[in-house]
Order: C-alpha cells, then structure tokens, then sequence
C-alpha cells in the first residue's frame, strides 16, 4: 500500500458506545488513519464486496485492515470472518478481533477460522488508548500490508 495517503481501517461493531469509545481512542493515540464503521455482519460484507450504499469506493475505500467484533446482530462476526478468509478476493486482508471476549475457545476458534489477531476490548479507556498506538505502530508502521485489490 502506498505510504503517502493513510490507509483506512474498517471497524465492524454493533455498540454505539464502543464505535464513540474507538473513535475517541484513535484520536488520543494520534493514529491518522481514516476510520470506518458498519454496524453488523451483513454491513460488513457489503462494504468489503462493494454492494448498495457501500459501492462508491471514493466513499468508502477498501480497508487496509478490519476491526472485528464477534458478537453482531443480522450475521455473527464469526461468520464473517470464515467468509472473508473463504473468499479469494478477500482472504489477504488482515483481520483482528477486537472484542469484548477473551474466552479460550473463543480465541481459539476465531484464529481457526482466519484471524490474524485476537485482542479483547478492555474496560478502562487509557488501556484501550494504549492498544490503539499499539495496534497502529505494529499494522502501519512494522508489517507490510497487501495492496487493496
């Protein structure tokens, strides 16, 4: 991806809370990326595929990487995620799980089907400041993202 124009995160999270809780997150760890969110799975699928309201790109850009929660209504962050790993057109984009479960079998399962990350949501705002400019000094700063196809 080019180094140029920050690349655009796309959140899945049906909490409005926890949408107004990540946005405010980003803007205290200073990460620049564009940030996006949908509210469920199914929303999440038409934005990765292009489909309905999400079909301007100029919009809605592909995401350089996904914010997933697992528990959503209309379809389940798990689904979606087997789906994106399933899809040949969208397999290479990093996903993490960011929830608020941190069960075994949940973490688990979630990088059976594909996650490349699993991080548990934490209570207390200045940690999840803390995970934010963790998360974007390690997918922006260290690793080497796919182009968006």
């Amino acid at each position: 991806m080019s180094e140029l124009q920050p690349i655009p995160i796309l959140m899945a999270e049906d909490d409005p809370e926890d949408r107004l809780l990540t946005r405010e997150a980003f803007r205290e760890g200073r990460l620049a990326n564009p940030l996006f969110f949908v509210e469920d799975g199914e929303a999440l699928m038409d934005y990765l595929r292009r489909r309905g309201s999400y079909a301007d790109e100029a919009l809605y850009p592909f995401p350089g990487v996904v914010l997933l929660d697992l528990n959503m209504p209309r379809k389940d962050g798990r689904t979606c995620l087997a789906e994106i790993k399933r899809d040949p057109g969208l397999r290479h984009l990093p996903v993490v799980v960011l929830t608020t479960s941190a069960q075994e079998e949940e973490v688990v399962r979630s990088y059976d089907l594909g996650a490349n990350s699993f991080v548990s949501k934490p209570v207390d705002f200045n940690k999840l400041v803390g995970i934010v400019q963790t998360f974007g000094c390690y997918w922006f700063s260290i690793v080497e993202l796919p182009d968006a196809p």
